[in-house]
């Protein structure tokens, strides 16, 4: 579709919440399609993990963003999709890569939406390409369950706090779900979440620097139980590290469900965000160092550390073995 001015950031690029939302919407699209393939009960494929997402190039007003999906591997109750996001001058005719990302769907039965169905099988071209699917439902299926196990951390307000310390830049959101954010079970979208979560991290990237603030790329999103409609979410976000010319954020999402519900309030999303500041003429600009104050602050600037070390030593490995 062609991207409009209500798509845009306050720097006249898409928001990358957009270009979120349209990723999983295309995903939930081929997934619930592949999943209602055959015979059986109908179901509604709901997103479960996304994998990172790197933001390759800024999409511009008036460009016509193309998103195309395809399934990769299928287990015995979830789906893997590769998606990727191409902008078009239609002027020009200019065509380029803006997004890649990969995503986790489990199919939703539409009679009892706790009951997960079973995945029609994919064919494979190769025996490896099975394999190395497999392998990577292992990995994510292995970390799924370490960040849901360190998911208790909530996010308190700060009095009078210091420039560029946590407590100056973090932010909170506060959503009721509406039927316009769900899907046909009552659930909200995994996009629509995406998005506000993307809003949030934003503003504590923005409120950080006070420049021009982009999101360049993010770390897997895991969706740890499902929101209903009528529920009042809270998105918060929080600084946990920066580099010289980029900054991680930590965004999670809290649920509050229906109040006849005996339930209390409960982690329903996770994630880390990745922005880098520009100046008007969309230049990388220095990132203020952060200032940590207390031991779990430094404790997070030190895991983030190891994330983004990690990130650059993939990103320098993959560099070296595309120049060969």
């Amino acid at each position: 579709r062609i991207m409009r001015p209500d798509d845009a950031n306050v720097a006249g690029n898409i928001h990358g919440g957009t270009i979120l939302k349209m990723i999983e919407e295309a995903g939930a699209i081929i997934s619930t399609r592949h999943c209602n393939s055959q015979a059986g009960e109908p179901c509604v494929a709901a997103l479960a993990r996304v994998e990172r997402t790197d933001f390759l190039s800024p999409v511009c007003i008036g460009e016509v963003a193309n998103v195309s999906a395809e399934i990769t591997y299928t287990s015995r109750h979830s789906v893997e999709v590769q998606v990727n996001v191409m902008s078009e001058n239609i002027l020009t005719g200019a065509k380029k890569v803006t997004n890649k990302a990969t995503l986790w769907y489990v199919p939703l039965s539409l009679k009892n939406v706790n009951k997960v169905l079973e995945v029609p099988p994919i064919q494979y071209a190769r025996k490896e390409q099975e394999d190395e699917g497999k392998k990577r439902y292992e990995e994510q299926k292995l970390d799924r369950l370490e960040t849901k196990q360190r998911n208790g951390d909530v996010i308190f307000p700060i009095i009078n706090p210091e420039p560029h310390t946590v407590g100056y830049s973090q932010s909170s959101l506060i959503h009721l779900v509406g039927p316009s954010d769900c899907t046909l079970l009552g659930f909200v979208h995994g996009g629509v979440t995406m998005k506000l979560m993307d809003e949030v991290a934003g503003i504590v990237a923005a409120r950080h620097c006070k420049t021009n603030i982009v999101t360049a790329s993010v770390d897997a999103i895991n969706f740890h139980e499902k929101i209903k409609k009528g529920s009042v979410i809270t998105i918060s976000g929080r600084m946990t590290f920066t580099s010289n010319k980029s900054m991680e954020i930590e965004v999670f999402v809290d649920a509050d469900p229906f109040v006849d519900e005996p339930r209390e309030r409960y982690r329903a999303v996770s994630a880390f965000f990745t922005y880098v500041s520009l100046s008007k003429e969309g230049k990388p600009l220095p990132v203020p160092q952060l200032l940590t104050e207390t031991e779990d602050e430094k404790r997070r600037f030190e895991e983030g550390k190891g994330r983004y070390l990690q990130t650059k030593a993939k990103r320098q490995a993959q560099m070296q073995q595309a120049a060969r």
